[in-house]
């Protein structure tokens, strides 16, 4: 596949969202809500959960499935009161000793007046600034879209891992193309460019691992339920100044 191919396939109906990942990953979840300064955002989903019996603290950008859930969910796109939700479900985490696991998928944050009168760029730059010095084992999954500061907002973390054909960019490609071009038909030209697919980053070492998607079946699931139980069990294994350290490190070190 092209690059700008594996873009609107990582934006595909029937493609598995955040809560589908949830629902098949973990167990016993419980979701919390609202970041206790505005609201509760709907776009970013999170809670405490099992998975293979170890207490977690899981966090994602749900875009639903349905129309009436994509309205309901603002299509990913979370305002601020999402990143705050977020970020205070993390501090929780770390207060017990929870690893945390993120789901991404969003085409960016939410560029709404609103958003940018309850202070979008700031949430957004506290929690990438938070989860950097978090003091608890984190894994971000992209499943679908990484769409710019929308999607590093919750993906600071130990490893970014993901699905072969998910997308991780600094800006899509048809804004990219109205920027550099001022045209929008050359989106399939910025995709390339933008070296947005798996194989892409992981060459870049912007991600740690590439999942094969396969059929998104049960097998999928179970692998990789299987997978993160074995990273959290590592990570876990190292002290706290350690594991920020390492952290640190590794986004230090992308060329």
């Amino acid at each position: 596949m092209t690059a700008y191919e594996i873009v609107m396939k990582s934006r595909e109906k029937g493609r598995p969202t955040a809560l589908k990942y949830i629902e098949k990953i973990t167990e016993n979840f419980f979701e919390l809500h609202g970041d206790r300064k505005f609201g509760d955002d709907k776009s970013i989903v999170g809670g405490i959960a099992e998975i293979n019996g170890r207490p977690v603290t899981v966090i994602g950008i749900e875009k639903g499935e349905t129309t009436n859930e994509k309205v309901y969910r603002n299509f990913g796109q979370p305002r601020p009161e999402g990143y705050r939700k977020a970020l205070r479900l993390m501090k929780q985490a770390e207060k017990f000793r929870r690893p945390v696991l993120c789901f991404v998928d969003t085409p960016g944050a939410y560029p709404g007046i609103d958003a940018e009168e309850r202070g979008q760029a700031e949430a957004i730059a506290v929690s990438i600034r938070d989860m950097m010095g978090l003091k608890t084992p984190i894994l971000a999954v992209v499943i679908g879209e990484g769409g710019s500061g929308g999607a590093l907002g919750i993906a600071v973390a130990d490893e970014v891992w993901i699905t072969e054909t998910a997308t991780y960019s600094v800006i899509s490609p048809e804004a990219c193309a109205s920027i550099l071009w001022k045209n929008k038909d050359k989106a399939k030209d910025a995709a390339q460019h933008l070296k947005l697919t798996a194989a892409d980053l992981k060459e870049l070492k912007a991600v740690d691992r590439v999942i094969a998607e396969e059929d998104f079946g049960d097998e999928f699931f179970e692998k990789l339920k299987n997978d993160i139980s074995s990273f959290f069990d590592g990570k876990s294994k190292l002290d706290a100044d350690e594991l920020t350290k390492q952290r640190y490190d590794r986004f230090r070190n992308i060329k």
